[in-house]
């Protein structure tokens, strides 16, 4: 079944084309009908036949869905599985053993999609580099991201998130990477995990396959939780450092994935100074240590994701730092940030914390009193059941509304919450 599989979805670039989405079918591809909770692609394997998919993987009881494939025309280009899903998974695993060169897997509470494009940034000087792509570090994303592998590539990078036990055992096992690094454990998707114990024990997953497997990692040795969790697992160590001048990322925090970055590139041949450069040319995207200069306020957007650690992280480093650059070199711009009275937080709802929540968004208030912090807006209504003193709209909408009746000029704003509040949708308002 793979082998058929692989000889029809063979591309010219030497990759195996794949979709699960009709929407988005390139000729010849591969259709594989996924199920979820809430779709079945399975209604849709007539549909990506007739428009050019060269063949479909549907469950075994398709007939439920399709008649017509029952017909001689699409009869040879179906392939019936038990599991559509898992048929997907090892496809990706076979076609990467195939390809047969390093994997680099990721994975950590935060920072892992900083990390890995600062990784691939660096290696990328050097080699053709294969990575994921946004955020496509999910049970479909990592085989979507490994059939795309060619010849021609001679590292990739793949991270891998989880938010229940067992999720990364499962993505090691159809990625089989060769060494990997864990950026951190933090308190995040409490609600799946269960405990911080759980994140642990499930982050832990990937040394785990690496020791069973002759790998290697690369750790932070300030890390307790990391040593601990790596025990005798081969180590190429590095150190939390300072955030080098010069780059474009914004707060403390991001030193980390600096220093893991450079210790990556220097493990593959490349010298310290060249790395630096590499991350200095880099410029984060998609709501991520981003940092913006409207006409009326300097905002500092890290609204793609939210969890305690890194909401504290991010706030502690907000209040201490003096200044934020935009740009390097003689175009440096430095946003002065002594003043508690130009700056001012607006934070999202932390999400996926289960019992859990409350507590946790509390902290986060408690944090920002012990602080004498008094320009904050809040959203959510997880912050809407703390104590807070501070103003707290609903969702995304009512804030944008009160911006548009109270516009805000001269702070400097950081801007943190949960991709589920969307609270990127309100920087058109300052």
């Amino acid at each position: 079944m793979l082998e058929k599989i692989i000889q029809k979805g063979y591309t010219a670039e030497g990759s195996i084309s794949v979709s699960t989405d009709t929407r988005n079918l390139p000729a010849g591809c591969i259709f594989f009908a996924l199920r979820g909770e809430n779709f079945n692609g399975n209604r849709f394997a007539l549909q990506a036949l007739r428009d050019g998919a060269s063949l479909a993987v549907v469950d075994e009881d398709i007939s439920k869905y399709s008649e017509n494939l029952e017909l001689p025309e699409f009869s040879e280009r179906v392939i019936r599985v038990d599991n559509t899903l898992k048929a997907l998974q090892q496809l990706a695993r076979e076609w990467r053993r195939q390809w047969g060169k390093t994997i680099i897997g990721i994975t950590g509470t935060n920072g892992k999609t900083t990390t890995k494009e600062l990784t691939a940034t660096v290696l990328g000087t050097k080699y053709n580099i294969h990575y994921t792509q946004g955020n496509l570090n999910n049970h479909v994303g990592v085989p979507l991201t490994l059939l795309q592998l060619t010849d021609k590539h001679e590292l990739a990078i793949i991270e891998m998130g989880a938010s229940h036990p067992g999720d990364i055992r499962e993505l090691v096992d159809i990625a089989e990477p060769d060494c990997g690094l864990i950026t951190n454990v933090g308190r995040a998707h409490l609600q799946g995990f269960g405990s911080f114990d759980g994140v642990m024990q499930t982050k832990k997953e990937l040394y785990d396959y690496l020791k069973a497997h002759s790998g290697f990692c690369f750790r932070n040795l300030d890390n307790q939780y990391l040593s601990q969790m790596a025990g005798d697992l081969q180590t190429i160590g590095y150190h939390t450092g300072k955030l080098p001048e010069g780059t474009h990322l914004v707060g403390g925090y991001n030193s980390e994935n600096v220093q893991a970055a450079l210790c990556v590139g220097e493990h593959f041949g490349l010298s310290r100074e060249a790395g630096l450069d590499a991350i200095r040319s880099y410029i984060p995207s998609n709501n991520r240590s981003q940092l913006l200069r409207t006409e009326h306020n300097t905002l500092v957007v890290d609204a793609y994701n939210a969890n305690p650690t890194s909401m504290m992280a991010a706030i502690q480093n907000f209040i201490t730092t003096p200044s934020v650059s935009l740009g390097s070199g003689q175009d440096e711009l430095r946003i002065l940030n002594k003043s508690s009275d130009c700056r001012m937080f607006i934070l999202g709802d932390m999400l996926e914390l289960g019992e859990y929540s409350l507590t946790e968004h509390q902290n986060i208030v408690n944090m920002l009193l012990e602080q004498k912090q008094q320009n904050v807006l809040l959203v959510g209504g997880e912050f809407g059941k703390t104590t807070a003193p501070y103003p707290v709209f609903a969702n995304v909408q009512a804030l944008a509304e009160h911006l548009t009746e109270h516009p805000i000029s001269g702070k400097t704003i950081l801007i943190k919450g949960s991709h589920g509040i969307h609270l990127e949708q309100i920087i058109n308002k300052l």
